[in-house]
């Protein structure tokens, strides 16, 4: 039998898609991230190398590419783990979520590298999942405070 879909999680499921949208806006054509058109191959492959330079070099970088960096990529993909729990219906574990997170996270970086928009950065990856997870987290406090509150009515 087929489940039919609240209003609340249909406007979950629009909420995903525009996330999406912007998503793809900002790592595949803003320029102002710095999306190129073609040019070489980047990609950095090994764990925390970007991350620790981003932190070495703050001062000359400045605090907002620092941030953007580091913080950026970790609330880029909190909308993910927030939304996607609640549009699929089901509760995740946190490897599962890990995993759905670094899947996604790994998808759009994989595209940057093939159309040489951006550079596969394995540590965005890694600050893209802690994101979808961070998102996730405060999907299942809020619930939990929803539930909670439910109950005393």
């Amino acid at each position: 039998m087929r489940r039919k879909r609240s209003g609340k999680r249909y406007a979950a499921f629009v909420l995903l898609l525009l996330y999406l949208g912007l998503l793809t806006y900002f790592t595949m054509f803003s320029e102002a991230l710095g999306r190129t058109d073609g040019g070489d191959y980047r990609y950095n492959l090994v764990l925390f190398r970007e991350i620790s330079r981003y932190v070495k070099y703050r001062e000359q970088i400045g605090w907002y590419g620092f941030f953007l960096n580091t913080f950026g990529n970790v609330l880029a993909f909190m909308p993910l783990g927030f939304l996607f729990p609640y549009v699929v219906g089901r509760d995740f574990t946190i490897p599962q979520m890990i995993m759905a997170g670094a899947l996604c996270s790994y998808t759009v970086e994989l595209i940057q590298l093939m159309t040489r928009t951006g550079s596969f950065d394995v540590d965005d990856i890694f600050l893209n999942t802690v994101g979808a997870v961070l998102g996730w987290g405060l999907f299942l406090a809020l619930r939990r405070a929803w539930r909670s509150r439910k109950k005393r009515l």
